[in-house]
């Protein structure tokens, strides 16, 4: 269980870095500087705004349900990082070795609706309540292309267990990888490793689904341009307008962790988890030299840094995703979402167990 605690101090971290670099991200591409007094570079800007809110007062409206005002910031927050709890980090690190791992985390992380109509409704403000049921109708809706995108994947490894997946996109893997997925190619790259095993070549069409799976988590994770739940120029701040000093700092807390959920998510099913992209071509065996064994320090190292990058370069995509794109409107994501991604995710499903039939 020692990856639990890990994946914690990682998620709780990653806010530090990840509010810090979206600053300076989003001034980059608006030609700011971002956050500069407050530190060297502006690097204690975010201990200052910790600071502020720690000294808020926490005030409850006084026409608010109470119980569920206040519970709801600790619902959102658990549902999230409940969801580490499967992931693996490394061959040797996982929290939760649990067969089912990706019905879990589907499972878990749906959980955070219920936290988000928990704050609108109970804020007895209607405009928290016109944010709550955007994001309840948001989020309900792209589970559905979500999910069949998470099954595409499932058909082709023949397994719910995260770590299972993970082996099996690399030069540990028990199965025999052909180019591209195909026995009828004859090329068997199964000793080649690297990119060559990842899920987006053993099914290139699993590309596709990943590009569904990343417009999907933008929206899981209520990020531009699918922020409406939060859209200030409309309903000046969504199901949280009511929030303050820490509650208000775990719902903040929790929108980042849920960045780092789905990308590390994206990263394990799609995109090889923690086996190097690097292939092993002919004598130069890039795979082994940079994947390291199971059970060596060496190999726990250089997993979870191809892991890591993996999971940090799908951070900054969002991020570069958010200050790019314009806000839809509701009913542009609702036409994208059940009139775009969800054929797409079906024929993804159907395809992917056509490939799956040419594999074995």
């Amino acid at each position: 269980m020692l990856a639990l605690p890990i994946f914690l101090a990682i998620a709780s971290g990653f806010v530090v870095v990840g509010v810090y670099t979206e600053r300076k991200v989003s001034a980059f591409m608006q030609d700011r500087l971002g956050p500069m007094e407050t530190g060297k570079w502006g690097l204690l800007q975010l201990f200052a705004d910790l600071l502020k809110l720690l000294q808020k007062e926490d005030i409850v409206p006084t026409a608010a349900d109470r119980r569920l005002f206040l519970l709801a910031p600790a619902v959102i927050f658990a549902s999230v990082f409940a969801g580490f709890a499967v992931l693996p980090l490394t061959p040797d690190l996982q929290g939760s070795d649990a067969a089912v791992g990706v019905f879990y985390l589907m499972a878990i992380v749906s959980f955070d609706v219920v936290g988000i109509l928990m704050a609108g409704w109970g804020s007895n403000n209607k405009y928290s309540l016109f944010g709550a049921m955007r994001s309840v109708a948001q989020i309900i809706s792209y589970e559905i292309p979500l999910g069949l995108t998470i099954l595409s994947v499932v058909m082709i490894c023949q397994t719910l267990n995260l770590q299972e997946i993970s082996f099996q996109q690399g030069i540990f893997t028990h199965e025999t990888n052909y180019l591209f997925g195909l026995k009828a190619t004859g090329i068997d790259v199964t000793g080649w490793g690297g990119i060559f095993s990842w899920n987006i070549l053993r099914n290139p069409f699993l590309l596709v689904a990943y590009v569904v799976f990343f417009i999907c988590t933008l929206a899981e994770s209520n990020r531009a341009p699918f922020d409406l739940p939060e859209g200030e120029s409309e309903i000046v701040g969504g199901f949280h307008t009511e929030y303050s000093g820490m509650r208000f700092a775990l719902l903040y807390l929790s929108e980042y962790a849920m960045m780092l959920l789905v990308s590390f998510l994206g990263a394990v099913l799609f995109l090889g988890s923690w086996n190097t992209p690097l292939p092993n071509i002919g004598p130069i065996r890039l795979a082994d030299w940079t994947s390291g064994s199971p059970g060596t320090v060496w190999g726990n190292l250089t997993a979870a840094f191809w892991l890591l990058s993996k999971v940090f370069l799908a951070v900054l995509l969002q991020m570069w995703v958010r200050w790019t794109f314009p806000r839809v409107r509701v009913d542009q994501m609702m036409f994208l979402c059940w009139k775009v991604l969800t054929p797409v995710g079906l024929l993804l499903l159907l395809i992917s167990g056509i490939w799956r039939l040419l594999m074995v």
